[in-house]
């Protein structure tokens, strides 16, 4: 009867979990909450909401990772999570590309868009009359160095990862997310001494929806990177099995690539001719 009931294959069948449900549950009453909090202004359903989604999160992947302790992330399981990565990211590309979308849009045909937007805002120009574009080479400049430099740091600790050095996959991880926090603070300094803000022009909308939702990414992969960062201090990971910490730096890398075409589209290609 033992030999029945062996395992004769290299998948990994999941343990019944509660996970699915309650994650849906939670992001229903997250979607409704935001719907009830934009009219009355109430915010509670929304954060209970949003409490039981960030659980469900942590409860989750804490199952992942016990799963990935205990060796049930075969060479074939591991090839499906990178099938799963893989297809993430590019739905993240597709993501960003709507955004881009809307701001080539709008900075093609500005008379359009300026006038559909029914502003004060004057001109057939890009960017729109009367907006005060930030400087590329001052902040958003060194915002870029930041975070090009967090890609090494983040590729440094997967190298010693491969090559077993311990302490160098601690301290690149300490400078990545150390970085990341630089740059999250940077942006939310450039954001509060923004000339124009988020409503009422088409400009604005597209700044800070494209910039803004950058910034949630990185927000996401520094926790990301701090959890492998806390998983590395508590002795996981091995050279030969590291999905988990690959995977956040396949995200780290994705979210710089994107902010290199944010900086130049939207800081240097779309500043107006005295932020240069």
């Amino acid at each position: 009867m033992a030999d029945t009931h062996s395992k004769n294959h290299d998948y990994h069948l999941v343990d019944p979990s509660p996970w699915p449900v309650v994650g849906s549950v939670s992001a229903l009453v997250l979607g409704i909450g935001a719907v009830q909090y934009f009219h009355s202004e109430n915010p509670w359903i929304m954060l209970i909401g949003l409490a039981g989604v960030l659980y469900t999160m942590l409860a989750w992947w804490r199952d992942v990772v016990r799963e990935a302790n205990g060796g049930d992330h075969t060479p074939v399981v591991q090839l499906h999570h990178r099938y799963g990565m893989i297809l993430f990211i590019a739905s993240e590309v597709m993501f960003f590309v709507a955004w881009f979308w809307a701001y080539f849009d709008a900075s093609l045909y500005p008379g359009e868009a300026i006038q559909a937007t029914r502003t004060e805002l004057t001109g057939g120009n890009w960017p729109p009359d009367g907006i005060e574009t930030f400087d590329p080479w001052h902040l958003p400049l060194i915002n870029t160095l930041v975070l090009l430099t967090s890609g090494t740091t983040v590729t440094w600790a997967h190298h010693a990862l491969q090559h077993n050095d311990r302490e160098g996959l601690k301290w690149g991880l300490v400078l990545t997310v150390a970085l990341g926090a630089i740059f999250t603070v940077f942006q939310v300094f450039e954001y509060q001494h923004a000339a124009f803000g988020f409503s009422g022009h088409i400009y604005g909308a597209t700044f800070f929806m494209a910039t803004g939702f950058h910034g949630f990414h990185v927000i996401v992969g520094t926790v990301f990177l701090l959890v492998c960062l806390l998983r590395a201090l508590a002795g996981h990971f091995t050279s030969q099995h590291h999905f988990g910490f690959e995977a956040a730096a396949w995200y780290w890398h994705f979210v710089d690539v994107v902010w290199l075409f944010l900086f130049v589209v939207i800081y240097i290609l779309g500043a107006a001719p005295g932020a240069h």
